[in-house]
């Protein structure tokens, strides 16, 4: 007769909470920041795109114009390193899924990502954030009160 070992003991709640609100703000404050570099960003010319737009094909240009404008990109820090801090909220996310209610944990962390987004292009392009914004804002929040009561209840 084999018993089975007792499951382990739930992580607190505020675990949970600073999960949300860590996977919230990685995934909306840094969006502001990857939109500003995306936009600022100014590729050097490439050889190859020029020889390329002469013997190859027009699908072989577009396939080297992406690849040079990833890796531009992506050499750029002012890009990289938030889009590096949003990619690690996916993986916070990925684990997250794995030990929480997921009818709570998508619309909690989507609207932390919505709620953390508007007060990131607030507090970077200084960017008003006007009453219907701030209203739903507010709803968003007491629609995550909500799920989350329904939930404890």
């Amino acid at each position: 007769m084999s018993s089975q070992p007792p499951p382990p003991p739930a992580p607190p709640t505020i675990n949970y909470i600073l999960s949300f609100l860590l996977v919230g703000l990685a995934w909306g404050f840094t969006t502001p920041f990857i939109r500003r570099a995306a936009r600022a960003h100014h590729p050097p010319p490439h050889p190859l795109l020029e020889t390329a737009a002469v013997r190859d094909s027009r699908m072989r240009r577009a396939l080297y114009g992406g690849l040079f404008a990833a890796v531009d990109l992506l050499r750029n820090p002012r890009y990289a390193v938030p889009l590096l801090l949003n990619l690690t909220g996916s993986v916070w996310f990925f684990l997250l899924i794995g030990k929480a209610e997921l009818s709570l944990t998508v619309p909690i962390v989507n609207t932390l990502a919505f709620l953390f987004t508007v007060i990131g292009e607030w507090w970077l392009e200084n960017k008003v954030i006007s009453r219907n914004t701030m209203a739903g804002m507010m709803l968003s929040l007491g629609g995550i009160a909500l799920c989350v009561h329904s939930k404890s209840g």
